[in-house]
């Protein structure tokens, strides 16, 4: 396990760096990434993140057609901004379904960390969608998500993946203040 889990770290690693440069090629690291963290996952126990990577390939469809196919010829997805009042409903969202899906984990599964399980993809699902519409605020997302995440795999004995997730902390600062320079008006 400790190959598919350097792969995967490595892979979403490029991921990151790639979306910090606006390069929809981030996208198909994405999904070599995740189709690897799935397998990582489960055996982990993280069973609704596990399923999340299924997700975040979809998503990395709809990404890569939003930032290279989804604008008219010749012009790239701007970065935007989402108002507070949305935030405020995917917040409520998040919250709503991470306490239906920790239930049924805790009384249903054998699952580990159940309600970090649930909030964590929850957030990703946010997170994810608002960086496939190159949302200037998901940054702030995957920052309350990656601290979380950190003490998730090392609890979980995911090492590789733990540091991963604290260098994500840092490129999230930098993600953040390169895409703020960009942001339309």
């Amino acid at each position: 396990m400790a190959l598919t889990e350097a792969a995967a770290v490595a892979l979403a690693l490029a991921y990151l760096v790639l979306a910090i440069r606006q390069n929809a090629w981030c996208w198909a690291a994405a999904v070599g990434s995740s189709a690897l963290y799935a397998v990582v996952l489960f055996e982990a126990q993280l069973y609704q993140m596990a399923v999340l990577q299924g997700f975040f390939i979809v998503m990395a469809g709809y990404g890569w057609w939003q930032w290279r196919g989804g604008q008219p010829a010749g012009e790239s997805l701007p970065v935007t901004r989402l108002p507070a009042a949305r935030h405020g409903m995917l917040l409520a969202a998040i919250t709503i379904l991470t306490a239906l899906s920790a239930t049924t984990l805790a009384t249903s599964t054998e699952a580990a960390l159940p309600w970090l399980d649930a909030a964590i993809t929850w957030g990703s699902i946010a997170a994810t969608w608002l960086t496939a519409r190159k949302i200037l605020e998901n940054w702030y997302y995957w920052f309350v998500i990656d601290v979380a995440s950190v003490g998730v795999y090392l609890e979980r004995g995911l090492h590789a993946t733990a540091v991963l997730f604290g260098v994500y902390v840092v490129l999230v600062i930098v993600g953040y203040r390169r895409w703020l320079a960009t942001v339309a008006p």
